[in-house]
């Protein structure tokens, strides 16, 4: 029986940290084994907003293939696919583009918070930046993936991949299946300083590839109350537990449920410190990332095996890229000779 296959990504801007293992790879780590999967590199998407920074994509490409190596992902199993490496996600973006009006890109939830962040940083809007929805789409149709892993959030984005595929189909002919979401349990973890969003640029993320001193250090910098209005002067105060960026990491992480559950009940009471809950919680992440940090140091050491793994999974998905280009020109009748 033939798998279905799944297409799902990420932008190299960076090392890998803990809310990317909490919000994807986990998931992936179930999926490799039941469907076809594609890993997306998307180098192309990072320049939108990186374009001056091509020794730092150069650099995030190899440390998300090692992170991605370092969690067991598995390139015999999977394929590890270089965005730009299958150049036929620019072609198939540049007709896409043609077919999607300029409102629904405006309108687009995640490319309107990204855009208010780049406007409040004072950086430019480029056409490339804007267009990268057009890409995401491209990279699900070019394999033709069936199911794309998204939590709730992104469920409009498939959404109008859908749309985008109907029209398609209805000017040129049935190229492209419809893909459905796979929505899964996607745990969001805040960043140490307690802000939603855990990123590199913000200096508030717990990478992957963190030594256990560096683990340490930031935990023990966590702040536990987000608000600022239920401050803790002492151990014997009544604690908050609810949205406290300490318990929400012991929530992702720590796998003993009743040591957990008598933590947060002393907390609650004010018996114990926030020294202690935060010394517990190093414990738990450095024991997850200790394994991690093991494969990791040895992939670093066999450059030629990642690399082996990247350009044979990017020349498996662009097999497929190859044969999806020839329907989409034939359709489209824009062969000319």
């Amino acid at each position: 029986m033939t798998r279905q296959r799944i297409l799902t990504g990420m932008r190299p801007t960076g090392p890998l940290h803990l809310g990317h293992y909490a919000g994807a790879l986990e998931n992936w780590l179930s999926l490799q084994n039941q469907y076809e999967c594609y890993f997306l590199i998307a180098d192309y998407q990072a320049l939108g907003d990186h374009i001056d920074e091509i020794d730092r994509i150069r650099q995030s490409v190899w440390d998300v293939a090692l992170d991605w190596l370092a969690v067991g992902l598995d390139p015999d199993v999977a394929s590890f696919v270089i965005q730009s490496y299958v150049p036929e996600h620019a072609e198939l973006t540049m007709y896409l583009s043609m077919l999607t009006p300029l409102n629904d890109l405006q309108r687009n939830p995640t490319l309107k918070a990204e855009m208010a962040q780049l406007e409040a940083a004072r950086e430019t809007l480029t056409l490339g930046f804007f267009n990268y929805p057009v890409s995401q789409i491209a990279d699900i149709l070019l394999p033709k993936a069936h199911l794309v892993p998204v939590g709730e959030d992104q469920v409009p984005h498939i959404e109008f991949t859908r749309e985008i595929v109907r029209k398609f189909n209805r000017t040129y002919g049935n190229v492209f299946p419809e893909p459905r979401a796979k929505v899964g349990r996607v745990a969001r973890l805040v960043g140490i300083d307690g802000r939603a969003k855990m990123s590199k640029s913000l200096n508030n993320a717990i990478h992957l590839s963190d030594g256990a001193d560096v683990v340490r250090r930031k935990v023990k910098g966590m702040i536990t109350d987000i608000t600022g209005k239920h401050p803790r002067l002492k151990p014997t105060d009544p604690g908050i537990v609810e949205n406290n960026p300490v318990f929400l990491y012991h929530d992702a992480f720590n796998t003993d449920s009743a040591e957990l559950e008598d933590l947060k009940s002393r907390y609650r009471a004010g018996r114990v410190s926030d020294g202690e809950v935060k010394d517990r919680l190093v414990a738990v992440l450095n024991d997850f990332l200790d394994p991690i940090r093991e494969r990791r140091a040895r992939f670093e050491g066999r450059r030629k095996d990642v690399r082996d793994a990247l350009l044979s999974g990017s020349q498996r998905e662009k097999k497929l890229a190859e044969g999806t280009m020839r329907q989409v020109r034939d359709a489209m009748r824009v062969i000319y000779t």
